[in-house]
C-alpha cells in the first residue's frame, strides 16, 4: 500500500483527564449503533467492531460488506504494521499489491454532506469540523465533506494510483491528517481499542496476526451480535465534553483529540 511511515502520535492524557470530569451521561444521550452499521472483525487477538459510515463512501462499504460475506477476508494477514501510524490487512497474497477479483474502485475523498447527518463541533470561514456517526468529518461550507483521518479511522488502501483501491483495508493508529483528501475513508473502529494496539508489528511481521473470520453484524445470530451504542453528537453530554476538552486545550484542540464515546448496551 501507497503510504509513508509517521512519527508516532503523542498521548491525550491531559484531556481524557478533563473529559473523565465532564459529568456522566444519562441514557437519552445515547443511541444504538445499528447492526447492519456494524463489521465484526474476529481477529487472533479478539474482536474488533467497526462503525460503516456509508454516508463518506458508499461504493466502499459496499465492496466491504460483499468481500466480507464471500469469506475473502477470513484468515488473511495484517501484513504491514507500523506502530504509531497503521495496520493494513485485507490483501489476498498477504503482501501490499494484492487484489480480490472484483474490479479495483474509483475514490471517494470527498462526498456531498446529507442533511442533518453531520454534527458540527467548531465553525470557521473555511468550513466546519464535526462527526457523521463517529467519524470525524471535515466541511467546507458549501455542502462538500471529507473524512479526517484520526486515531481509529479506517481506510480504503491502495497502490500509487488512485483508482486502485480494491479490497485493502487499514487502520489508523494515530492521527494523520496528509491522508485526508487521499485515501478513502469509509468507517471508525467503535469497539476494540486494546485488540488493534496489540497487532505484532512489522513490515512484514515475523508472526503475524491475521483476522480469523470478517462478517456483518446484520449476518450473525441475534444472540452474537455486538450490542453497542454510541453517545450523540448533537446532545448535551457530548456538548459537555467538547467545553471541558477546550477547557484543556484551549486554541490547540483539534477535531482529531475528541472521540464519540461508545458502550456496550444494558
Amino acid at each position: 500500500m501507497f503510504l509513508r511511515k509517521r512519527r508516532p502520535f503523542a498521548g491525550f492524557a491531559t484531556l481524557l483527564l478533563a473529559l473523565a470530569a465532564a459529568g456522566a451521561a444519562v441514557a437519552g444521550d445515547w443511541r444504538p449503533l445499528p447492526d447492519d452499521r456494524l463489521l465484526v472483525i474476529d481477529t487472533s487477538r479478539g474482536r474488533m467492531v467497526v462503525a460503516l459510515q456509508p454516508e463518506l463512501a458508499p461504493r466502499a462499504v459496499e465492496r466491504i460488506l460483499r468481500l466480507s460475506r464471500e469469506g475473502v477476508y477470513d484468515g488473511l494477514l495484517f501484513h504491514r504494521v507500523i506502530p504509531g501510524f497503521v495496520a493494513q490487512t485485507g490483501n489476498p497474497d498477504n503482501r501490499d499489491g494484492g487484489v480480490s477479483a472484483l474490479p479495483d474502485l474509483d475514490p471517494e475523498f470527498t462526498f456531498r454532506v446529507p442533511e442533518g447527518a453531520f454534527t458540527p463541533v467548531r465553525r470557521s470561514a473555511e468550513g466546519a469540523e464535526g462527526f457523521i456517526g463517529l467519524s470525524p468529518v471535515m466541511t467546507d461550507g458549501r455542502g462538500r465533506g471529507w473524512g479526517a483521518y484520526c486515531a481509529g479511522v479506517a481506510g480504503m488502501g491502495r497502490q500509487e494510483g488512485i483508482r486502485t483501491a480494491n479490497s485493502e483495508i487499514f487502520f489508523m493508529f494515530a492521527p494523520a491528517r496528509r491522508l485526508d483528501h487521499d485515501y478513502t475513508v469509509w468507517g471508525r473502529l467503535a469497539h476494540g481499542a486494546g485488540v488493534l494496539s496489540a497487532i505484532t508489528a512489522g513490515e512484514p511481521p515475523a508472526n503475524p496476526d491475521r483476522m480469523i473470520r470478517v462478517r456483518p453484524s446484520s449476518d450473525l445470530p441475534e444472540a452474537e451480535r455486538p450490542r453497542l451504542e454510541m453517545m450523540d453528537p448533537a446532545g448535551p453530554a457530548f456538548a459537555r465534553r467538547i467545553a471541558e476538552a477546550r477547557r484543556a486545550r484551549g486554541a490547540d484542540l483539534g477535531l482529531c483529540d475528541l472521540e464519540v464515546p461508545v458502550r456496550s448496551r444494558p
